[in-house]
């Protein structure tokens, strides 16, 4: 039985759920951002506390076709931006519609009713994190960021972090040495 868990974004969620299904006595053979394979069933009133626990850190256990459909999409799209090694070649519509076995025109049409953006706003949302990311660690140039997160240029990528964070990706960065700094400073 498949459980879906919305807000199940990291590997500190993913421990906080092992450790509230251990807790319950609950087995069970995966455990993927979003989703748990429970092996056996699980009893109305274990559901009843695990959505309770799960709520009280910030996690909600999903029971609606749509809301567990865009839980799936979206951690597509977060394991394919923050947790892959390289994105993938193919393109993006081709790569969520793959991976969860539906047709990329129904995916987006849901996508953009419940959430009120396009799966590729989305996208670029995430992709521009995982860009602040990596400029706070200070590993790789603008370049190299560029070419990891598949931009066409760099141009191409300041002109998206500026559309979405009002600044350019160079003050960004300045921004992060300026508070360092400064506490330097103290």
């Amino acid at each position: 039985m498949k459980l879906y868990i919305k807000f199940m974004v990291s590997l500190r969620c993913k421990m906080l759920v092992k450790a509230e299904l251990k807790n319950l006595g609950l087995q069970y053979s995966n455990l993927e951002l979003g989703v748990v394979d429970i092996i056996g069933q699980i009893t109305q009133d274990q559901r009843e506390v695990l959505k309770n626990k799960l709520l009280r850190s910030g996690l909600e256990l999903l029971d609606d076709k749509r809301t567990i459909l865009i839980e799936k999409i979206k951690n597509v799209i977060i394991e394919m931006v923050h947790y892959s090694e390289e994105l993938p070649k193919v393109n993006y519509s081709d790569h969520i519609s793959e991976k969860l076995g539906q047709d990329y025109t129904y995916l987006s049409n849901t996508f953009s009713e419940v959430k009120g953006i396009t799966i590729q706003q989305y996208i670029i949302f995430h992709k521009i994190e995982r860009v602040k990311e990596l400029l706070l660690y200070d590993e790789l140039t603008l370049t190299e960021i560029s070419y990891q997160m598949q931009y066409s240029s760099v141009a191409h990528l300041s002109n998206q972090f500026k559309k979405v964070t009002g600044l350019s990706p160079s003050f960004y960065k300045k921004l992060k040495d300026k508070r360092k700094s400064n506490l330097e400073n103290l």
